[in-house]
Protein backbone atom coordinates (compact mmCIF):
# COMPACT_ATOMS: atom_id res chain seq x y z
CA UNK A 1 0.00 0.00 0.00
CA UNK A 2 1.40 3.27 -0.76
CA UNK A 3 2.17 5.54 2.11
CA UNK A 4 0.25 8.44 2.68
CA UNK A 5 1.42 11.52 2.31
CA UNK A 6 1.24 15.31 2.93
CA UNK A 7 -0.18 17.88 1.04
CA UNK A 8 2.56 19.90 -0.39
CA UNK A 9 0.88 23.14 0.52
CA UNK A 10 1.85 22.46 4.36
CA UNK A 11 5.24 20.63 4.01
CA UNK A 12 6.75 22.91 1.53
CA UNK A 13 8.07 26.42 1.23
CA UNK A 14 6.51 27.38 4.83
CA UNK A 15 7.46 31.08 4.18
CA UNK A 16 5.38 34.22 5.04
CA UNK A 17 4.84 37.39 3.03
CA UNK A 18 4.47 39.66 5.85
CA UNK A 19 4.57 43.19 3.93
CA UNK A 20 2.00 41.69 1.45
CA UNK A 21 0.09 40.69 4.20
CA UNK A 22 -0.01 44.11 5.93
CA UNK A 23 -0.89 45.55 2.23
CA UNK A 24 -3.55 43.19 1.58
CA UNK A 25 -5.25 44.06 4.99
CA UNK A 26 -4.91 47.82 4.91
CA UNK A 27 -6.07 48.00 1.71
CA UNK A 28 -8.98 45.55 2.12
CA UNK A 29 -10.35 47.66 4.83
CA UNK A 30 -11.70 50.50 2.70
CA UNK A 31 -12.31 47.97 0.19
CA UNK A 32 -14.72 46.23 2.12
CA UNK A 33 -16.28 49.52 3.65
CA UNK A 34 -16.93 50.85 0.23
CA UNK A 35 -18.81 47.69 -0.45
CA UNK A 36 -20.81 47.58 3.04
CA UNK A 37 -22.34 51.08 2.18
CA UNK A 38 -22.95 49.71 -1.43
CA UNK A 39 -24.56 46.47 0.02
CA UNK A 40 -26.92 49.17 2.23
CA UNK A 41 -28.00 50.97 -0.89
CA UNK A 42 -28.58 47.87 -3.39
CA UNK A 43 -32.13 46.44 -2.72
CA UNK A 44 -35.58 46.26 -3.92
CA UNK A 45 -35.73 50.08 -4.25
CA UNK A 46 -32.13 51.28 -4.47
CA UNK A 47 -31.15 53.92 -2.47
CA UNK A 48 -28.31 56.89 -3.06
CA UNK A 49 -24.73 56.37 -1.15
CA UNK A 50 -25.40 59.44 0.43
CA UNK A 51 -28.85 58.67 1.57
CA UNK A 52 -27.10 56.07 3.32
CA UNK A 53 -24.37 58.20 4.51
CA UNK A 54 -27.04 60.32 6.27
CA UNK A 55 -29.14 57.37 7.48
CA UNK A 56 -25.81 56.61 8.94
CA UNK A 57 -24.44 59.59 10.81
CA UNK A 58 -27.49 61.69 10.67
CA UNK A 59 -30.64 59.85 11.66
CA UNK A 60 -33.86 61.16 10.71
CA UNK A 61 -36.65 58.92 11.96
CA UNK A 62 -39.29 60.90 10.08
CA UNK A 63 -37.14 60.08 6.52
CA UNK A 64 -38.76 56.12 5.48
CA UNK A 65 -35.28 55.77 3.35
CA UNK A 66 -33.40 56.29 6.73
CA UNK A 67 -35.80 53.76 9.02
CA UNK A 68 -35.43 51.24 5.84
CA UNK A 69 -31.58 51.65 6.46
CA UNK A 70 -31.12 51.33 9.88
CA UNK A 71 -34.15 48.86 10.70
CA UNK A 72 -34.03 46.38 7.36
CA UNK A 73 -30.64 46.45 5.77
CA UNK A 74 -27.67 47.92 7.85
CA UNK A 75 -28.08 44.43 10.02
CA UNK A 76 -28.52 42.69 7.02
CA UNK A 77 -24.64 44.74 5.20
CA UNK A 78 -23.27 43.67 9.36
CA UNK A 79 -24.14 40.35 9.04
CA UNK A 80 -22.83 39.97 5.46
CA UNK A 81 -19.35 40.91 7.02
CA UNK A 82 -19.04 39.03 10.02
CA UNK A 83 -20.33 35.90 8.85
CA UNK A 84 -18.45 35.61 6.05
CA UNK A 85 -14.96 36.28 8.48
CA UNK A 86 -16.38 33.60 10.52
CA UNK A 87 -17.21 31.11 7.74
CA UNK A 88 -13.74 32.49 6.66
CA UNK A 89 -11.72 32.04 9.39
CA UNK A 90 -12.84 28.45 10.51
CA UNK A 91 -12.00 26.78 7.37
CA UNK A 92 -8.52 28.44 7.82
CA UNK A 93 -8.36 26.86 11.35
CA UNK A 94 -9.68 23.40 9.78
CA UNK A 95 -7.41 23.34 7.25
CA UNK A 96 -4.46 24.53 9.44
CA UNK A 97 -5.13 22.17 11.84
CA UNK A 98 -5.81 19.55 10.37
CA UNK A 99 -3.36 20.08 7.38
CA UNK A 100 -6.32 19.18 4.87
CA UNK A 101 -6.94 21.76 2.06
CA UNK A 102 -10.28 20.55 1.39
CA UNK A 103 -10.96 20.85 5.10
CA UNK A 104 -14.74 23.70 5.54
CA UNK A 105 -17.41 23.56 7.49
CA UNK A 106 -19.66 22.62 5.12
CA UNK A 107 -18.20 20.03 3.30
CA UNK A 108 -17.26 18.27 6.30
CA UNK A 109 -21.20 18.08 7.16
CA UNK A 110 -20.73 20.78 10.67
CA UNK A 111 -23.01 23.46 9.56
CA UNK A 112 -25.55 20.46 8.65
CA UNK A 113 -25.27 19.44 12.31
CA UNK A 114 -25.48 23.05 13.38
CA UNK A 115 -29.05 23.00 11.51
CA UNK A 116 -30.50 19.88 12.36
CA UNK A 117 -30.28 21.54 15.63
CA UNK A 118 -31.82 24.79 14.61
CA UNK A 119 -34.58 22.34 13.17
CA UNK A 120 -34.70 20.33 16.72
CA UNK A 121 -35.38 23.59 18.41
CA UNK A 122 -37.90 24.70 15.81
CA UNK A 123 -40.09 21.47 16.44
CA UNK A 124 -39.10 21.20 20.32
CA UNK A 125 -38.67 23.86 21.99
CA UNK A 126 -40.89 27.21 19.88
CA UNK A 127 -40.44 30.66 21.14
CA UNK A 128 -36.76 29.83 22.29
CA UNK A 129 -34.93 33.24 22.81
CA UNK A 130 -32.40 33.53 20.06
CA UNK A 131 -28.87 33.38 22.52
CA UNK A 132 -30.40 29.77 23.30
CA UNK A 133 -30.58 29.24 19.60
CA UNK A 134 -27.00 29.86 19.30
CA UNK A 135 -26.02 27.79 21.98
CA UNK A 136 -28.50 24.41 20.47
CA UNK A 137 -26.61 25.30 17.05
CA UNK A 138 -23.61 25.17 19.09
CA UNK A 139 -24.16 22.26 20.48
CA UNK A 140 -25.04 20.94 17.05
CA UNK A 141 -21.81 21.54 15.15
CA UNK A 142 -19.55 19.82 17.65
CA UNK A 143 -22.30 16.56 17.44
CA UNK A 144 -21.30 16.64 13.90
CA UNK A 145 -17.34 17.42 14.51
CA UNK A 146 -17.46 14.94 17.24
CA UNK A 147 -18.61 12.46 14.55
CA UNK A 148 -16.95 13.22 11.42
CA UNK A 149 -13.22 12.50 13.24
CA UNK A 150 -14.24 9.46 15.23
CA UNK A 151 -15.34 8.10 11.89
CA UNK A 152 -12.61 9.27 10.23
CA UNK A 153 -9.60 7.73 12.88
CA UNK A 154 -11.28 4.64 12.60
CA UNK A 155 -8.71 3.55 10.09
CA UNK A 156 -5.62 1.52 10.68
CA UNK A 157 -3.44 4.55 8.90
CA UNK A 158 -5.66 7.58 11.18
CA UNK A 159 -7.09 10.51 10.25
CA UNK A 160 -6.71 11.08 6.23
CA UNK A 161 -7.69 14.00 4.24
CA UNK A 162 -9.75 11.63 1.83
CA UNK A 163 -11.07 9.84 4.86
CA UNK A 164 -12.19 13.38 6.48
CA UNK A 165 -13.77 14.02 3.13
CA UNK A 166 -15.71 10.94 3.19
CA UNK A 167 -16.98 10.87 6.68
CA UNK A 168 -18.26 14.28 6.45
CA UNK A 169 -19.95 13.76 2.94
CA UNK A 170 -21.56 10.51 4.97
CA UNK A 171 -22.57 12.80 8.36
CA UNK A 172 -23.64 16.03 6.35
CA UNK A 173 -26.29 13.36 4.16
CA UNK A 174 -27.77 12.18 7.73
CA UNK A 175 -27.61 15.28 9.27
CA UNK A 176 -29.52 16.97 6.12
CA UNK A 177 -32.67 14.38 5.96
CA UNK A 178 -32.70 14.24 9.85
CA UNK A 179 -33.66 18.02 9.33
CA UNK A 180 -35.93 17.73 6.24
CA UNK A 181 -37.50 14.82 8.32
CA UNK A 182 -38.30 16.95 11.05
CA UNK A 183 -39.45 19.57 9.10
CA UNK A 184 -41.90 17.54 7.24
CA UNK A 185 -43.17 16.08 10.01
CA UNK A 186 -43.75 18.61 12.09
CA UNK A 187 -45.01 21.24 9.64
CA UNK A 188 -41.91 23.30 9.66
CA UNK A 189 -40.63 23.29 5.85
CA UNK A 190 -42.05 27.11 5.40
CA UNK A 191 -40.33 28.38 8.68
CA UNK A 192 -37.09 26.77 7.92
CA UNK A 193 -36.60 27.27 4.39
CA UNK A 194 -34.46 30.29 4.95
CA UNK A 195 -32.01 28.29 6.94
CA UNK A 196 -31.36 25.16 3.77
CA UNK A 197 -31.56 27.83 1.71
CA UNK A 198 -28.90 29.78 3.04
CA UNK A 199 -29.23 33.78 2.95
CA UNK A 200 -29.50 36.98 5.19
CA UNK A 201 -32.85 38.54 3.77
CA UNK A 202 -34.43 38.41 7.36
CA UNK A 203 -31.51 39.02 9.58
CA UNK A 204 -33.02 41.94 12.02
CA UNK A 205 -31.79 43.08 14.99
CA UNK A 206 -33.22 40.93 17.50
CA UNK A 207 -31.01 38.19 15.64
CA UNK A 208 -27.62 40.13 15.13
CA UNK A 209 -26.64 41.36 18.46
CA UNK A 210 -27.45 39.10 20.48
CA UNK A 211 -24.83 37.26 18.02
CA UNK A 212 -22.11 39.93 17.77
CA UNK A 213 -20.39 39.16 21.18
CA UNK A 214 -20.13 35.57 20.53
CA UNK A 215 -18.68 36.60 16.80
CA UNK A 216 -16.52 39.14 17.68
CA UNK A 217 -15.06 36.87 20.84
CA UNK A 218 -14.97 34.23 18.40
CA UNK A 219 -12.97 35.61 15.87
CA UNK A 220 -10.77 37.37 18.52
CA UNK A 221 -9.76 33.67 20.15
CA UNK A 222 -8.86 33.03 16.51
CA UNK A 223 -6.68 35.81 16.02
CA UNK A 224 -4.97 34.63 19.39
CA UNK A 225 -4.38 31.08 18.22
CA UNK A 226 -2.87 31.71 14.78
CA UNK A 227 0.75 31.33 16.09
CA UNK A 228 -0.11 27.97 17.18
CA UNK A 229 -1.84 27.34 13.98
CA UNK A 230 1.01 28.05 12.20
CA UNK A 231 3.07 25.73 13.94
CA UNK A 232 0.77 23.53 14.09
CA UNK A 233 0.37 23.01 10.21
CA UNK A 234 3.60 21.81 10.39
CA UNK A 235 2.73 18.63 11.94
CA UNK A 236 2.45 16.99 15.12
CA UNK A 237 5.79 15.96 15.62
CA UNK A 238 6.92 19.17 14.73
CA UNK A 239 5.18 21.16 16.74
CA UNK A 240 5.78 18.73 19.94
CA UNK A 241 9.61 19.20 19.07
CA UNK A 242 8.93 23.35 19.06
CA UNK A 243 7.39 23.16 22.61
CA UNK A 244 3.81 23.35 21.89
CA UNK A 245 0.99 20.98 23.55
CA UNK A 246 -0.46 19.56 20.38
CA UNK A 247 -3.64 18.37 22.27
CA UNK A 248 -4.63 21.25 24.08
CA UNK A 249 -3.97 23.78 21.36
CA UNK A 250 -6.27 21.24 18.77
CA UNK A 251 -8.58 21.53 21.61
CA UNK A 252 -9.09 24.96 21.46
CA UNK A 253 -9.06 25.05 17.99
CA UNK A 254 -12.03 22.99 17.76
CA UNK A 255 -13.92 24.85 20.04
CA UNK A 256 -12.63 28.03 17.83
CA UNK A 257 -14.25 26.57 14.72
CA UNK A 258 -17.57 25.05 16.75
CA UNK A 259 -18.49 28.54 18.02
CA UNK A 260 -17.51 30.40 14.65
CA UNK A 261 -19.30 27.81 12.08
CA UNK A 262 -22.26 27.18 14.85
CA UNK A 263 -23.10 31.08 15.59
CA UNK A 264 -22.76 31.70 11.59
CA UNK A 265 -25.16 28.73 11.29
CA UNK A 266 -27.93 30.06 13.14
CA UNK A 267 -27.81 33.22 11.49
CA UNK A 268 -27.14 32.47 8.03
CA UNK A 269 -28.06 28.81 7.45
CA UNK A 270 -25.55 26.08 6.08
CA UNK A 271 -23.62 28.23 3.69
CA UNK A 272 -20.87 26.25 2.03
CA UNK A 273 -17.74 26.86 0.58
CA UNK A 274 -16.49 29.91 1.75
CA UNK A 275 -14.57 28.73 4.04
CA UNK A 276 -12.75 26.13 1.52
CA UNK A 277 -12.09 29.21 -1.14
CA UNK A 278 -11.01 32.20 1.29
CA UNK A 279 -8.01 30.54 3.06
CA UNK A 280 -6.80 29.15 -0.19
CA UNK A 281 -6.97 32.42 -2.14
CA UNK A 282 -5.39 34.76 0.74
CA UNK A 283 -2.65 32.16 1.29
CA UNK A 284 -1.90 32.69 -2.40
CA UNK A 285 -0.79 36.12 -1.39
CA UNK A 286 0.34 36.09 2.32
CA UNK A 287 2.14 32.55 2.71
CA UNK A 288 1.09 29.96 4.84
CA UNK A 289 1.81 31.88 8.53
CA UNK A 290 -1.45 31.80 9.70
CA UNK A 291 -0.67 34.86 12.02
CA UNK A 292 -1.81 36.98 8.31
CA UNK A 293 -4.24 34.17 6.93
CA UNK A 294 -6.25 34.97 9.45
CA UNK A 295 -6.96 38.30 9.83
CA UNK A 296 -6.81 38.61 6.01
CA UNK A 297 -9.34 36.38 5.79
CA UNK A 298 -11.59 38.49 8.19
CA UNK A 299 -11.25 41.00 5.79
CA UNK A 300 -11.70 39.23 2.30
CA UNK A 301 -14.30 36.72 3.75
CA UNK A 302 -16.92 39.89 4.64
CA UNK A 303 -16.12 41.27 1.08
CA UNK A 304 -16.51 37.77 -0.61
CA UNK A 305 -19.81 37.69 1.15
CA UNK A 306 -21.13 41.11 1.12
CA UNK A 307 -20.51 40.83 -2.96
CA UNK A 308 -22.03 37.85 -3.20
CA UNK A 309 -25.33 39.47 -1.02
CA UNK A 310 -25.04 42.37 -3.96
CA UNK A 311 -25.08 39.64 -6.45
CA UNK A 312 -28.46 37.41 -5.24
CA UNK A 313 -30.24 40.91 -4.84
CA UNK A 314 -29.29 42.16 -8.56
CA UNK A 315 -29.23 38.96 -10.48
CA UNK A 316 -33.20 38.15 -10.77
CA UNK A 317 -34.92 41.20 -9.06
CA UNK A 318 -37.48 41.79 -7.20
CA UNK A 319 -36.76 38.12 -6.26
CA UNK A 320 -33.58 37.07 -4.48
CA UNK A 321 -30.89 34.06 -5.12
CA UNK A 322 -29.81 31.88 -2.54
CA UNK A 323 -26.61 32.37 -1.70
CA UNK A 324 -26.17 28.88 -0.87
CA UNK A 325 -26.87 28.45 -4.70
CA UNK A 326 -23.91 30.98 -5.76
CA UNK A 327 -21.52 29.72 -3.61
CA UNK A 328 -22.26 26.46 -4.76
CA UNK A 329 -21.65 28.02 -8.27
CA UNK A 330 -17.75 28.92 -7.07
CA UNK A 331 -17.09 26.48 -4.56
CA UNK A 332 -17.53 23.36 -6.34
CA UNK A 333 -15.42 23.90 -9.47
CA UNK A 334 -13.07 25.52 -6.84
CA UNK A 335 -13.79 22.41 -4.40
CA UNK A 336 -12.60 19.85 -7.54
CA UNK A 337 -9.60 21.90 -9.03
CA UNK A 338 -7.82 21.36 -5.20
CA UNK A 339 -9.21 17.98 -4.77
CA UNK A 340 -7.68 17.41 -8.48
CA UNK A 341 -4.40 19.38 -7.73
CA UNK A 342 -3.79 17.68 -4.12
CA UNK A 343 -4.69 13.74 -5.90
CA UNK A 344 -1.17 14.71 -8.38
CA UNK A 345 0.74 15.93 -5.52
CA UNK A 346 0.22 12.44 -3.56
Amino acid sequence: MRQQTEPSTYKDDITSRPITAVLMFIIGLPILGFIFLLSISVGAADVELGTVWNALFHYDASINDHVVIRELRLPRAIADVIVGACFAVAGAIMQGMTRNPLAESGILGINAGSIFMVAICFAFLPGLSYNLLIVFSFLGAAISMGLIFGIASLSRIGLTPLRMVLAGAAINALFTALSEGIAIHFDLSQDIAFWYAGGLSGVRWEQLLPALPWMGGALLFAVALSRSVTILSLGDDIASGLGQRVGLIKLLCTLAVLFLAGIAVSIAGPIGFVGLVIPHVVRFFVGVDYRAIIPCSIVTGGIFMSLADIGARIINPPYETPLGSLFALIGVPFFLYIARRERREL
